[in-house]
């Protein structure tokens, strides 16, 4: 049995864009046992029913729990936050689920001109969660909202600062800087291996707004709070281990987890749900 200071923690986005997640939870949490799921057969989940997102979301929790020990599971995916993260609480009761959702509250309490920006897929700013999180956090605040179809796509493909993702950044952050928006939240988590692209195209004087961080710390949080309360947290592997799945083709998808993850990869391995 490995250490009970290394749990063993499940993570899972539609595709890539949750690394952004794991590499935080990496530095908050280095001694836990790490099980990544890209469900790229899918990718992206901004375009998928609520009904798909759901049945995905659940099938992939229930491997990581069932057959990857998984004792939190965060969900790296603001999409499947908004779609699925009630019904995982609901059906797995006794395993804290850390939902991902946009950095509002901070990019509201940090504008000077009054405008916040929000880029996401279409499937996250069309939840409720999005409009409460809107509603409580920005009275007083000009709040404008873009969906970014196209650059989950780029990000997945590996391309975050190639022609195609430049237009498409910048025509999804014009519309923002026309209403005079100094922060910019980015919605979804591919979204963070963009910034360097994005603060190229808005300027200096605009901030970005990114929740990777405060969801690690969340976990982090969750986790000693488990263990406060006498809660067993063994991990399922050595001492901060890494596993990585993909339900698409691990020959594709294995280089843009290396490229993004930032070292190489013992394996990529399948997963049929």
């Amino acid at each position: 049995m490995a250490n009970a200071d290394c749990p063993a923690i499940g993570v899972f986005d539609s595709g890539v864009g949750g690394l952004s997640v794991l590499r935080e939870l990496r530095i908050v949490l280095p001694r836990g046992n790490l099980s990544y799921v890209a469900d790229s057969k899918y990718v992206p989940y901004g375009t998928k029913s609520p009904e798909l997102i759901r049945d995905r979301s659940s099938a992939i929790v229930r491997f990581l729990v069932d057959h990857r020990r998984s004792r939190v599971v965060v969900v790296a995916c603001n999409t499947a936050t908004t779609h699925a993260v009630d019904l995982l609480r609901r059906d797995y009761p006794t395993v804290p689920i850390v939902g991902t959702e946009p950095a509002i509250k901070p990019a509201a309490h940090a504008t000077q001109s009054g405008v916040v920006g929000i880029l996401a897929t279409g499937a996250t700013l069309a939840g409720e969660r999005v409009s409460n999180l809107i509603e409580r956090n920005t009275e007083g605040i000009d709040v404008v909202t873009q969906p970014c179809p196209g650059l989950v796509e780029q990000v997945e493909a590996g391309d975050l600062s190639g022609p195609v993702t430049i237009e498409l950044v910048r025509r999804y952050t014009q519309p923002l800087l026309a209403r005079g928006a100094d922060a910019i939240v980015l919605g979804c988590t591919h979204y963070s291996f963009l910034q360097e692209t994005i603060r190229r195209v808005v300027g200096p004087s605009v901030t970005l707004f990114d929740s990777a961080a405060a969801v690690a710390r969340q976990t982090a949080a969750v986790l000693a709070t488990a263990r406060a309360d006498g809660v067993p947290r063994e991990g399922a592997a050595p001492d901060g281990h890494g596993v990585f799945f993909t339900s698409g083709d691990p020959r594709l998808v294995r280089p843009v987890l290396e490229t993004l993850w930032g070292e190489p990869l013992a394996e990529v391995r399948q997963l049929a749900l």
